[in-house]
């Protein structure tokens, strides 16, 4: 059950909260870690959606799950609310939804670089230096990912832009230019 609206409600009031008791940071790394848990853990999350455990149990396996972690107030007094609220299925939405409102707070864009084969730290810190030249007020957070498919080049991808630098592409293109016969006088 998608629900963006109460997710991003959720994370701005406690985006809220923490800003104003000053532990922004320490809340941030709290939704970090729930983040992680809920998308690789399916059981997990599996867990917060079944309607057949009761909420009492379901909070004491968030607690058990967490407690290594040493959780903020402000971020268990959230989860003891979905919990009571029967709303802690919408917590793996939450949670992302805080860490993009907190990026936005902080002038922070990620930016995606994915490439045929991993690349090396130096040419991250060159590409995140010619994309952090374009956006000088801004952060730049470079997150890498390796797709073969490409073949050789790279995509860049921030917020509702792509640049397809990528030999795949380059052969999709000529491919297409290939079988487009437009030119061709009909007969």
């Amino acid at each position: 059950m998608q629900n963006p609206r109460l997710a991003s409600r959720y994370a701005k009031s406690l985006l809220d909260l923490a800003v104003e008791k000053n532990c922004l940071d320490a809340v941030l790394q709290d939704m970090q870690v729930l983040n992680a848990v809920c998308t690789e853990s399916r059981d997990f999350d599996m867990m917060l959606r079944s309607p057949i455990i009761n909420a009492d149990k379901k909070l004491s396996v968030i607690n058990e799950v967490l407690k290594r972690f040493n959780i903020n107030q402000f971020t268990q007094a959230l989860l003891n609310l979905l919990v009571a609220k029967g709303r802690e299925l919408n917590l793996s939405e939450i949670a992302p939804a805080f860490i993009e409102q907190y990026n936005s707070l902080k002038n922070i864009r990620t930016v995606k670089l994915t490439t045929a084969v991993p690349v090396t730290d130096a040419v991250k810190n060159n590409i995140a230096a010619k994309v952090a030249s374009f956006m000088p007020t801004d952060k730049i957070e470079l997150k890498t990912a390796v797709d073969e498919r490409l073949i050789g080049g790279f995509v860049l991808e921030m917020e509702d832009r792509l640049f397809d630098a990528s030999v795949q592409k380059s052969l999709n293109d000529l491919k297409n230019q290939v079988i487009d016969t437009s030119y061709v006088p009909k007969i």
